[in-house]
């Protein structure tokens, strides 16, 4: 079985985006149309081949952030730029990837469980919009207090971690922690 390669959109000087597959200008909604629909796709620097794929996605996060009900507080926000240049950056990705991909798995048992509840063919479309614009807010609020507890919960986790590691290597002769005062020898 072969895999087809990611469909490759190219991002000009003027920051437009042309979808190769298509032959066609696209938007950041149609982006996220494609997100939306998991498909693979690669945005690339139309002229150096960069990948910006990332960058364009952050895109997205920022609009959908700036319109309408935000998912990240600024507490959130706060904690995760704190966590840039330190070094337990790359654990904090993996930490928050697994923790989303738990929330869609619970997303996923939750939708099962309600389609076998009912026949939710039998349903009418007006009868499940409704059902659906009830848990948006719901899912909203749950997701951002998941994401605020688990961030304060990773930072707590980080904070006993500093301290265990401080703990275990004093006793070695290394050079006080920044922010420390060296301890004093005539103290014993």
């Amino acid at each position: 079985m072969t895999t087809m390669p990611p469909r490759l959109i190219k991002k000009y000087p003027n920051r437009r985006l042309y979808d190769t597959q298509s032959s066609a200008y696209i938007t950041l909604g149609d982006v996220k149309t494609l997100v939306m629909d998991q498909a693979a796709f690669q945005v690339v620097d139309a002229k150096s081949g960069e990948d910006l794929t990332r960058t364009i996605l952050l895109q997205i996060i920022l609009e959908e952030e700036g319109g309408g009900q935000p998912i990240l507080s600024s507490q959130v926000l706060e904690q995760i730029i704190r966590f840039y240049g330190h070094t337990m950056q790359g654990f904090l990705g993996t930490y928050l990837e697994r923790n989303l991909q738990t929330f869609i798995d619970l997303q996923s048992k939750l939708k099962n469980q309600q389609a076998e509840l009912g026949d939710t063919a039998k349903m009418s479309a007006e009868m499940w919009q409704q059902l659906l614009a009830m848990q948006a807010p719901a899912l909203q609020g749950m997701v951002g207090n998941y994401l605020e507890q688990s961030a304060k919960l990773f930072a707590d986790m980080q904070g006993q971690f500093e301290s265990q590691t401080r703990n275990m290597l004093q006793g070695f002769p290394f050079p006080p922690f920044p922010g420390k005062p060296a301890d004093s020898k005539s103290e014993k």
